[in-house]
């Protein structure tokens, strides 16, 4: 699997009022990265290092991690998701995709098919908290999200991913 052969994109989240999101590292999207074998996701993630892994759904609430990075991996179906909480953008994910979410952005699933499935994992394994943006947590949460290291490890591409340039 090359890098030059997949769409990478990026999402730089505003703050999201209730959602925190980032304030410096960005979304990364990795569209079709996994294409022809969707069902190794967990495995790949596995492989370069991010762990703890589940297969399941997203929420269908606004939700954050605050202590943890995640990926996320399309095993099966589509999606329509929205990053960054209430006002944040919108974006359709298929089989094969993987998202990378800095730690404070908010995510939930709008719509999916029957069969839609992922796989997350997070890096070394991390424990990871789950938010949903109520105002006491606030203060608190920003001090984990600006706390949360940066990866060693790209999820999908290892130790030469672009997530180790676009994440300095």
């Amino acid at each position: 699997m090359k890098i030059e052969d997949h769409t990478i994109q990026t999402l730089m989240l505003k703050d999201g009022e209730t959602i925190p999101n980032n304030p410096r590292l960005p979304v990364i999207l990795y569209q079709g990265a996994l294409e022809h074998s969707p069902e190794d996701t967990e495995a790949v993630f596995n492989k370069n290092g991010w762990l703890n892994s589940w297969r399941n759904g997203v929420f269908h609430y606004h939700h954050f991690h605050s202590n943890a990075h995640e990926a996320l991996g399309v095993i099966r179906g589509v999606a329509r998701l929205q990053l960054g909480g209430e006002h944040g953008e919108e974006i359709s994910v298929r089989a094969g995709d993987c998202l990378v979410l800095p730690a404070g952005t908010g995510h939930r699933r709008l719509r999916s098919s029957p069969d839609f499935l992922i796989a997350g994992a997070y890096p070394n394994g991390a424990s990871y908290n789950t938010r949903i943006g109520k105002p006491e947590e606030r203060a608190e949460a920003l001090q984990e999200i600006r706390a949360v290291p940066i990866p060693n490890t790209d999820p999908v591409f290892g130790a030469e991913g672009p997530l180790l340039q676009l994440w300095k």
